[in-house]
């Protein structure tokens, strides 16, 4: 039997999304769908578009990472489980491992329908959610791969070897991905001041590009009443620091520059700190309205400490400023020659011993 997921009331939706199911968009890392299910076989029908960065999905039964795969073009059905016990009801979810990629506005995946042989069960709705904010460390870029492997491609991103996975998994947690690799809170890496994630915040997906995500809805505001985290995680800072190391960034097409400037005895040129501080200020300004009630988390560390005093004293401005006493700071574990992952990111041993660390801060502050 198949059935549209426009008619599956049971199925629960993860990540930032559009109201529309025919079909489900998925746009964030880790975004997906979950159902409890009965029966000896479940398939997914998926339609895939992309012009150069093909999507993965992950998928795990029962809680267990039982596949992952790249996905071709094109409208197809692809078989999660088959011969299992049909009495038995089967919790299967199916994770986006691919961020939104800003440099191709057709990479998208969209679940069309499901067809089983059972019928569909409530998902449990988990008491705890979390929001994680990032880069590319939060969009698991690296934890796949060889550590020689420095090729920029899909295949070596994962949702489910991140930090963000494992901390919500050990706290029983619901969570959302909102990450960019490459971007910061006031430029990118390579000072690029048109990468700067708080910009599209407010949106459902608004950093992708082109005519096909306003079309799918991702320049919608996001509607946060709908969900709404204890927590808020942001892990950001590692490329504002990294665009005082680069060249002067030109716009070919205007002919804008940008450069994050150091002092001549190495220093960070103060007006630019202000300037990154400025941006991260007006972030958590955002952050607090869009998220009243939350825990807000400032993480930094897995690539290193060099931005840590403009990332704490910006924090301790705002909460002067605000009066905010909900936000605090946190040092997550480093990368070093035992943990490190493809493309000279954290890999996966980095992620567990930083999700560690995370899990016992929120126990504490719970």
């Amino acid at each position: 039997m198949e059935t549209a997921v426009k008619d599956i009331q049971e199925l629960k939706i993860h990540g930032r999304t559009t109201a529309c199911r025919e079909p489900l968009t998925l746009f964030w890392t880790a975004s997906g769908f979950e159902c409890n299910v009965s029966g000896s076989e479940l398939w997914v029908e998926v339609e895939v578009t992309y012009a150069c960065y093909e999507p993965w999905f992950s998928y795990t039964i029962n809680g267990d990472w039982i596949g992952r795969q790249m996905l071709p073009k094109g409208r197809y059905w692809i078989p999660l489980f088959r011969g299992m016990n049909p009495e038995k009801i089967k919790n299967v979810r199916f994770y986006k491992d691919l961020q939104a990629m800003s440099d191709d506005g057709e990479s998208y995946i969209h679940i069309h329908a499901l067809r089983h042989d059972g019928a569909f069960y409530p998902v449990v709705e988990k008491l705890l959610k979390i929001e994680f904010i990032g880069d590319s460390i939060t969009s698991g870029e690296g934890t796949f791969g060889a550590k020689e492997e420095e090729d920029w491609i899909p295949m070596f991103f994962s949702a489910l070897r991140t930090y963000e996975h494992l901390t919500s998994t050990a706290l029983d947690a619901e969570y959302r991905v909102y990450s960019q690799s490459g971007w910061g809170v006031y430029n990118t890496w390579d000072n690029n001041r048109k990468g700067a994630l708080p910009r599209f915040y407010r949106q459902i997906c608004g950093l992708m590009p082109g005519e096909t995500n306003e079309k799918l809805g991702g320049t919608q505001l996001h509607d946060f009443s709908q969900w709404q985290p204890q927590f808020v995680v942001v892990n950001l800072g590692t490329n504002d620091a990294s665009a005082f190391e680069q060249p002067e960034w030109v716009d070919e097409t205007t002919g804008e520059r940008h450069k994050m400037r150091k002092n001549p005895d190495g220093s960070y040129c103060e007006e630019d700190v202000q300037a990154f501080q400025g941006a991260m200020k007006e972030f958590l300004y955002t952050l607090r309205e869009c998220n009243p009630t939350a825990q807000i988390i400032w993480c930094y560390g897995m690539l290193g400490l060099p931005f840590e005093k403009p990332i704490k004293d910006g924090l301790a401005a705002y909460c002067k400023e605000s009066g905010d006493s909900k936000v605090t700071y946190l040092e997550l574990p480093n990368t070093d020659e035992t943990n490190v992952g493809s493309r000279w990111h954290p890999g996966a041993l980095n992620h567990q011993q930083a999700a560690g660390v995370l899990t016992e801060y929120i126990k504490g502050l719970m």
